[in-house]
Order: C-alpha cells, then sequence, then structure tokens
C-alpha cells in the first residue's frame, strides 16, 4: 500500500473531529496536525488523534509534513482559508458549500488553480449506495425518461437553536438550506445535471432563533424535469430523494438506509436491498488518491461553484418572490 497522505484540519469543531475519524477510517490517511482558536479544543483534538495542533493557522501552513488540509470553517471563512493554503502548496478538501457566493468561488477556484492543488468540496450524499443506484438506474433506463426530483432533508434544530455560527443567518441564509439543503442540491445535480431557474418561499414560523425554519423550493433543470427540495429546522429528521420517470420511481429515504422502486404497472413499492457505505471516508480516500495525482476529485471546484450559484438563486428568489435565473450568478 501507498504511503498514508498527511492531512491537518483546520476547525476541531464537531464535523471537524467527524472528518478526522474518516481520515483513519479511510486507510490512505493520517491526521499530523489541527488548527482551532481555542487551547483547550486543541488539546482534546491531539490527544484524541495522536497528533500535534498548531496554535496558528499560519503555524500550521508553515508545516512541511502537511501535504493537504481539510477545512471544517464557518462557511464565510472558506475563501480566505483555501487561498492562503493554495499558497502555502497544500491540497484542499473543504466541507460544503465551498463558498457562500460565486465571485468567493471563482477566486478559490483560480488559487488552487495557480498554485497547482487539488480542490475537493465535501459533498457526500451522492457518494451514498441508494443514491449511486438511483443514478445507474437512470443510466439503464430502468427509470424511464426523469420527470421529476423530490428531496426534503430536516431535523430539529430549530428546538434548541445555536448560538454560534451555525445560527448566523449571514453564515446560513436561506434557513436549513446552507447547511443542509445544498446536499441535495448536488444530489439533484448528480442525478438530472444543472439547475435553470429556481422559486424559492423561505420564513420563520415557529423556530426560535434568527433562522428561517421552513423552505420549499421548485427548480427547473436545463436537462427538462423539474424538482422539489424542502427543509426544515424543527420537523423530526427525515432525509429522502425521490427520482421520478416515465417507467418507475425510486426511493431513497430514512437517510438511505432504505431503497424502493416502484414500477409504472404495479400498485405499490416494494422495498429494495441497499448497503450506505461509508460516504465521508470514501471522499477522503478519493482526496489522498488526488493528492497522489491517481484521481480527480469528482465533487471538485467547478461542482462546488455551481452549487453556490443555485445557493444564490434560491436567496435572491426567497427575497424578492420571483423565480430566477441560476445562469445570472454562474457568470
Amino acid at each position: 500500500m501507498a504511503e498514508k497522505i498527511r492531512l491537518s484540519l483546520i476547525g476541531l469543531g464537531a464535523w471537524g473531529g467527524s472528518l478526522a475519524a474518516a481520515a483513519a477510517r479511510c486507510g490512505e490517511a493520517e491526521m499530523v496536525n489541527g488548527f482551532s482558536r481555542t487551547e483547550e479544543t486543541r488539546r482534546a483534538f491531539g490527544k484524541k488523534f495522536g497528533c500535534r495542533t498548531s496554535s496558528t493557522l499560519d503555524e500550521l501552513l508553515k508545516d512541511d509534513e502537511v501535504e493537504g488540509v481539510l477545512i471544517a470553517t464557518p462557511h464565510s471563512t472558506h475563501e480566505n482559508i483555501i487561498e492562503r493554503a493554495a499558497s502555502a502548496g497544500k491540497h484542499l478538501f473543504v466541507e460544503k458549500p465551498m463558498t457562500l457566493t460565486v465571485a468567493e468561488a471563482k477566486r478559490a477556484i483560480a488559487a488552487a488553480e495557480k498554485a497547482g492543488v487539488v480542490l475537493q468540496v465535501g459533498f457526500k450524499r451522492r457518494r451514498l449506495g441508494a443514491t449511486r443506484r438511483i443514478r445507474e438506474m437512470l443510466d439503464a433506463g430502468e427509470l424511464g425518461a426523469l420527470q421529476q426530483l423530490d428531496a426534503i432533508i430536516s431535523g430539529p434544530q430549530g428546538q434548541n437553536p445555536s448560538t454560534g455560527w451555525r445560527g448566523d443567518r449571514v453564515e446560513c441564509p436561506v434557513g436549513g438550506m446552507t447547511t443542509m439543503g445544498v446536499h441535495m442540491v448536488d444530489n439533484f445535480h448528480y442525478l438530472a445535471g444543472p439547475v435553470k431557474r429556481v422559486f424559492a418561499f423561505s420564513k420563520k414560523v415557529l423556530a426560535p432563533g434568527d433562522l428561517d425554519d421552513v423552505s420549499v423550493i421548485g427548480m427547473e433543470f436545463e436537462s427538462g424535469p423539474l424538482g422539489y427540495l424542502s427543509t426544515s429546522l424543527v420537523i423530526p429528521k427525515v432525509i429522502t430523494t425521490v427520482a421520478y420517470g416515465t417507467g418507475a420511481a425510486a426511493w431513497s429515504e430514512e437517510d438511505v438506509s432504505r431503497m424502493y422502486l416502484q414500477k409504472k404497472e404495479e400498485a405499490a413499492r416494494r422495498e429494495l436491498p441497499v448497503e450506505a457505505g461509508d460516504s465521508v471516508a470514501d471522499q477522503l480516500a478519493e482526496f489522498a488518491r488526488c493528492i497522489r495525482g491517481e484521481a480527480a476529485p469528482e465533487t471538485g471546484g467547478r461542482e462546488g461553484l455551481e452549487v453556490t450559484a443555485v445557493l444564490q438563486a434560491i436567496q435572491m428568489s426567497a427575497e424578492t418572490g420571483e423565480a430566477v435565473e441560476v445562469s445570472q450568478f454562474r457568470g
């Protein structure tokens, strides 16, 4: 086996810890450094993962042993960290969304290209077993012609609103779209291609805090089908993707732990066997291979930019009450 790629983590919160654990599981990488502004957090991370930590970002980026960085910080900080890390010659894995604006995304992509480093965006849900199976069904014609995509992704964060950056409207515009819904936008791109235009409603109905607690978005895809996406911060956890074709419909439900198929001649759907897989470890194994020059990111900067363009269009539509063409944000 090739020597493990040496990684560092920027942002040592709960999800950052999940990334570090997945890096260990993937078998192709190891954590050698980590950075957080809080000394106590750094100490706990170093103890848990058996690695050193840095007290400043500059200190971490000067660490010659570090080949790639995992970025799990507030969304608004991503562009600056990407540019600084790229300039230091570090390969880049950034959590979704890559940036909050297309202008930031373009600068991030340019920085990575100029430095000749990998830029990969953490869209894990397209890698899950049921999503992959739906894509295979579409490619094989098992669903017929795709007519519509539906998705819902929700969780009861609104009952216990965060006092940190995840509860900030600037960091998380359009309620749960920024932290959750962008996963489904990427899934939609994976299944149907680019979004042409969107129409969005988003409002604060019940939840305390500053964020909208429910958002619903209608979409039209460049390839013709329509789509529907909803997010909520107060209802129970629901994670579902459905692809409706002229010949059959396929469901990924309960966060891909269950999958169903119903052909047009069938009166009810039936369950299919499915293995979720370890999508987080899978994407970090791919990141390691990309650093070695053995692969290219499935979700790189261009895919990250496309999701950000849709997110900006959704935000504008929710604010104006009008349908918005995504093309005006792609530039």
